[in-house]
């Protein structure tokens, strides 16, 4: 009898061993994946996660970089993926990774039609803003966003609505919905873009994909756009950067306000230098360039020049 009892535990155990294993990888996720901070915006629970280097000094303005996630994605998987706290750690500045509400069944930002979501979501972005202002001493003429895919589409919306607090954006494997003719603010943004030609999410030469049923726009055309917008020159300079980079630059812009496009050969719907993502799935990550470094240079050579005075820090 005692024996049967065991080989009956022996057994109970061996089925429950999975479950329990989902269990601990499910609460490790969870643990690892977690948020740092919320507010309240538009009467909704709004989440992120920051990053405060351990340089940070108080008594003096720091520049703020707003990293929004791709759709499906969350905060820490854009920590991983392009890496900025390393970055943060070695040039002194303070990164926020926003979340974004679900959206279709997944995860993201509601840069794809016009309407309340969208005006939400900006609503989010400021009122984020104010609430580290209030908490650190942000230098209100150094705030940046960037993002990758429909962060990256975000990152254009917050060029529109938010011109006066942003000094300049990023974008990178950007999907973009929106119709030109939807963003009506004249300011020039400074604007740095990283596309693969060999993206099949968001495609270069623009259309539908698996995982966009309303077209994206044609990539070089929308940077030409936003070039057109800053009041540049209509030559762009070209150069290759690497064998697989080629980097295309708008100059003479009003208020030097640059756009700038890298353009990955063969690269896909990834952050080129950062985390890769499974190359099965959403194509190669050139280590040619590193996107996230490029980047900062760009934004360190641009501050906005008649920023909104900053909330007063604690």
């Amino acid at each position: 009898m005692t024996s049967r009892k065991r080989i009956i535990g022996a057994v109970l155990t061996l089925i429950s061993l999975p479950l329990l294993v989902t269990l601990v990888e499910a609460v490790s996720f969870y643990v690892r994946n977690r948020n740092n901070g919320s507010i309240v915006s538009s009467d909704v629970k709004r989440e992120y996660l920051l990053y405060v280097p351990m340089s940070y000094d108080p008594t003096r303005p720091t520049p703020l970089v707003i990293s929004m996630h791709g759709g499906g994605g969350w905060p820490v998987q854009q920590r991983n993926i392009s890496g900025w706290n390393r970055l943060a750690d070695r040039h002194g500045f303070i990164v926020v990774y926003p979340s974004g509400l679900d959206v279709g069944g997944m995860r993201g930002w509601r840069a794809i039609h016009p309407g309340a979501g969208l005006t939400k979501d900006v609503r989010f972005i400021s009122d984020l803003i104010d609430d580290l202002e209030k908490a650190y001493n942000i230098d209100p003429t150094r705030i940046y966003a960037n993002g990758l895919s429909n962060g990256g589409g975000m990152a254009f919306v917050l060029s529109c609505t938010l011109s006066d607090r942003i000094a300049a954006v990023g974008m990178v494997a950007s999907a973009q919905f929106l119709p030109w003719n939807w963003c009506t603010d004249p300011r020039p943004v400074p604007m740095i873009s990283f596309h693969g030609t060999a993206d099949s999410a968001a495609p270069y030469e623009g259309g539908t994909s698996w995982v966009a049923p309303d077209p994206v726009a044609n990539v070089s055309e929308w940077t030409a756009n936003w070039a057109r917008r800053n009041g540049c020159g209509p030559e762009p300079i070209e150069s290759a950067v690497a064998a697989d980079v080629t980097r295309r630059e708008y100059t003479g812009c009003a208020g030097d306000a640059t756009v700038v496009l890298y353009t990955i050969h063969r690269g896909g719907h990834t952050w080129p230098g950062g985390e890769p993502l499974p190359e099965w799935f959403l194509g190669r990550t050139s280590r040619s360039v590193d996107a996230t470094r490029q980047m900062w240079e760009f934004f360190q050579e641009h501050r906005l020049r008649e920023a909104r005075p900053a909330a007063r820090h604690e």
